[in-house]
């Protein structure tokens, strides 16, 4: 499918790894020209060296900022005061004991997935509608829906991204300009290699049947059992960028394998 997103200019956060460079490279392979984005800059290099080999007709960029900073993300916009699109990927998550949590845990949670997200949208958005062009995707997870009593933390902040993103949305009333959320499931990214390695350690089977073996013991309302590889993902966000997706602001877009046991 045309995607009609050459020559547009994406900011995707936290895109050195994971889910977050898997959607750098689907929306480098449709003619996006994206901001890498991350706090290690040689890490960042290597990503945009690796783009532009892949996509010779794309001009990717680093980013290396830490915007969960407010110090980091104005030295971001102050260098890259225009984007096309904006995808708020960054963010953090870990098992945690709920009652062990701090105020600090809490607030470092709310920092880093949430309002470094706001304060990006906060920037941007008003550019967009002025251009009445823009896309604005927030990176959340099915806890945002369906929380998880392991990662109260997380499953609170991915709670919020749709909140706010569903607020921004109204905001754009009578434009062109969309905000929408994506919410994806159980995820092979780096991480979870790592886990299931370490969940499994005894095990002569590869990656793939681990991987079905946790979601059958751990995952069993997933209707695909199997995790989703991060390009579903970057598939779906390069999407719900692009013009041919002008129908969908507001939505909490679903890619989790049938994992939600609801209706909606």
């Amino acid at each position: 499918m045309e995607m009609y997103l050459t020559g547009k200019t994406a900011l995707v956060t936290g895109s050195t790894k994971g889910i977050g460079k898997a959607i750098a490279f689907e929306l480098a392979k449709e003619g996006v020209d994206v901001l890498i984005n991350g706090r290690n800059e040689a890490v960042v290099l290597d990503v945009v060296r690796e783009l532009k080999e892949q996509y010779p007709m794309t001009n990717p960029l680093p980013a290396a900022f830490d915007i969960a900073t407010i110090d980091g993300t104005n030295q971001l916009t102050k260098a890259f005061p225009e984007v096309d699109i904006l995808v708020n990927n960054l963010g953090i998550f870990t098992n945690s004991d709920y009652f062990k949590l701090t105020d600090e845990d809490w607030k470092h949670y709310f920092e880093v997935n949430v309002l470094s997200g706001n304060r990006l949208a906060q920037f941007y958005l008003p550019k967009m509608l002025v251009k009445d062009s823009g896309r604005i995707v927030f990176i959340a997870s099915e806890v945002a829906v369906m929380p998880d009593e392991e990662m109260p933390q997380y499953s609170m902040s991915k709670t919020m991204q749709l909140s706010l993103s569903k607020t921004l949305a109204k905001l754009t009333k009578g434009s062109k300009v969309t905000v929408n959320t994506v919410m994806p499931g159980s995820t092979m990214t780096e991480g979870v290699v790592e886990m299931l390695e370490n969940w499994f350690p005894d095990s002569t089977e590869d990656l793939v049947e681990k991987g079905r073996r946790f979601m059958s013991e751990n995952r069993p309302h997933s209707l695909i059992q199997k995790f989703i590889e991060p390009e579903e993902i970057g598939r779906m966000v390069a999407f719900v960028s692009s013009p041919m997706a002008s129908a969908f602001n507001g939505a909490a877009i679903r890619v989790d394998g049938g994992l939600v046991p609801t209706l909606y």
